[in-house]
C-alpha cells in the first residue's frame, strides 16, 4: 500500500494512480493473501497467477481466485500487453490506495473488522520487510550499509499538528519521485514506513 490514510499533497496524488478505498472495496481486500498479492503486484509489476503462487508459495489456484477476487473490486486488471497467450497476466491498476479514516469508526462491525484486518496485514507486512533487511544487509555493498535508518521519536503533538506531520513526510518522501531513473547503476529500490499514533501518558 502507499498510504493507509488520505495524506499527501494534490500534487503527490497526480504524480501516482491512488485508489480511494471505500467500504464497499474495503471487503475486496481484507484477506491475507490478496494483500500480498496486490503488493507484490505493485512492487515487482505484472505476472501471472502461476509466477505469483511461486513467488508467494501459495497455489495457482488460490492466487488465481483471489486475482480475480482483487479484480472484481477494481485493485487488479488485466495486462493487455502481456496476456496475449493461454496465460492471463494481470497488472495492478493503481501504485497505491488511500483509505478514509472514517471507515475506522464506521457503523457497520464487519467494515470495522475488515479495516482491522487489513491494517494488522500491512503492520506486519512492514515487520517482516524491516526483518529481511536486518537479516540480510551484510550481503549488500558498504555503500548501502552506511545509508540506511532504523530511528525512532517521541514528541507531544495535539490531532492537528499530527496531520500536519502526516502530510508533510508525505510530501517529502514523494518529493524523491522520479529523481532516480529506473536501471541506474548503484541504485536499489527503497522502502519508508511511516507510523504516527499517541501512547499514553502514563
Amino acid at each position: 500500500m502507499a498510504a493507509t490514510k488520505a495524506a499527501g499533497s494534490d500534487n503527490a496524488a497526480d504524480d501516482q494512480k491512488i485508489l480511494s478505498i471505500d467500504a464497499r472495496t474495503l471487503r475486496g481486500l481484507a484477506h491475507p493473501l490478496r494483500i500480498r498479492l496486490l503488493s507484490t503486484l505493485r512492487e515487482f509489476g505484472p505476472a501471472t497467477a502461476s509466477k505469483l503462487a511461486d513467488r508467494l508459495g501459495e497455489s495457482s489456484g488460490a492466487t488465481s481466485y483471489h486475482l480475480r477476487q482483487l479484480a472484481t473490486y477494481g485493485f487488479v486488471e488485466d495486462d493487455p500487453e502481456l496476456g496475449k497467450g493461454r496465460e492471463r497476466w494481470w497488472r495492478a491498476a493503481h501504485s497505491g490506495s488511500a483509505f478514509d479514516t472514517a471507515i475506522m469508526k464506521d457503523a457497520d462491525p464487519e467494515v470495522r473488522g475488515a479495516m482491522n484486518v487489513v491494517l494488522h496485514e500491512l503492520a506486519t507486512a512492514h515487520a517482516q520487510e524491516l526483518n529481511t533487511w536486518l537479516g540480510t544487509m551484510h550481503e549488500w555493498p558498504e555503500e548501502w550499509t552506511q545509508n540506511w535508518d532504523l530511528s525512532d521519536f517521541k514528541i507531544r503533538l495535539t490531532p492537528e499538528l499530527t496531520s500536519e506531520l502526516a502530510y508533510k513526510i508525505h510530501d517529502l518522501v514523494n518529493s524523491y519521485r522520479g529523481r532516480v531513473p529506473e536501471g541506474t547503476e548503484g541504485s536499489a529500490m527503497v522502502r519508508t514506513h511511516t507510523h504516527l499514533f499517541p501512547r499514553p501518558n502514563a
